[in-house]
Parts: C-alpha cells; sequence; structure tokens
C-alpha cells in the first residue's frame, strides 16, 4: 500500500517531504513489528538493543556510556534499560576491581539464552522483507547511509 493511502494524506509539499514522512512512518512501522517479536521474549526493542551490543562485546564487560553511544536509539533510558535487564537476570553490573567508579555490564548466560532464542527466529522474520531483491536492500541500505553522512 502506498504511503498516501497509509496515512491517508494525498498531497505534499514536495518528494523531499513525503521521503522523510515515508521514512518516519516506516521506522514507525518496523518498530511496532520488532515490538511484537521482542514482547514474547518478554524484552522491548530498545533492552534487545543493549542485549545485542553486550553480546556483542562478551565475554568482556562494557562501561554504561560505551552501551549508550551504540544504541540505535540514542534518547533512550539506557540506565534504566540496563535495571529492568539485570532485574531479569540477563545482565550483570558489577564494580570494576581496577576503579571502585566503574560499573562493569556484561551479559548473563540468560541473556545469551534470550538471543538465541529470537536469533533461531530471524530467517523466519525477515522473510516479509525479502519483497526487495538484495541488490534492492544494498542501495536501499547505501541511500539511508547517504542521508545521514
Amino acid at each position: 500500500m502506498s504511503l498516501e493511502q497509509d496515512i491517508k494524506q494525498e498531497k505534499f509539499q514536495n518528494e523531499y517531504e513525503k521521503m522523510v514522512v515515508n521514512i518516519l512512518y516506516t521506522s514507525s512501522w518496523l518498530y511496532n513489528i520488532n515490538s511484537s517479536r521482542f514482547k514474547q521474549h518478554g524484552i522491548t526493542p530498545e533492552q534487545f538493543n543493549v542485549l545485542r551490543i553486550l553480546r556483542g562485546s562478551n565475554p568482556k564487560p562494557m562501561m554504561l556510556a560505551d552501551i549508550t553511544c551504540r544504541m540505535i536509539d540514542k534518547n533512550s533510558n539506557a540506565t534504566r534499560l540496563v535495571e529492568k535487564l539485570r532485574q531479569k537476570g540477563l545482565l550483570r553490573r558489577e564494580i570494576c576491581e581496577n576503579n571502585r567508579r566503574q560499573v562493569d555490564i556484561s551479559i548473563t548466560e540468560k541473556g545469551l539464552e534470550v538471543l538465541k532464542r529470537i536469533d533461531r527466529e530471524t530467517e523466519t522474520w525477515l522473510e516479509p522483507f525479502k519483497v526487495l531483491t538484495k541488490p534492492e536492500a544494498q542501495e536501499l541500505n547505501r541511500m539511508l547511509d547517504r542521508l545521514r553522512e
């Protein structure tokens, strides 16, 4: 369905305004799909992002500032996300032995298990996006990267 049909708006000032609205609308659409996907695992998309970052550094722990700068949504409250994940037993926070002011954050086995379950679903989850060919997906990635230059 076209953007115009989805948001019931026929006219835009120009193609650039339509592009921005389309990106924002698509971002929200993807977020909602991801929310449903992760909800069955008891986490949010933002929490998934934190776990994914920690898995990438595993077994080396990370500091909160390092996690924050790697997050997709820079406006997320990383402190709150880390605490929620700690309460669920998906990560641990420990005072660094060498620097008592530093808190090391690392993913737990339980956190890794949640990510493994999500990973097993990823191919199926990606199927609807394969309406684009691989070259089209590469071109879309290139264009989106160019917008952020």
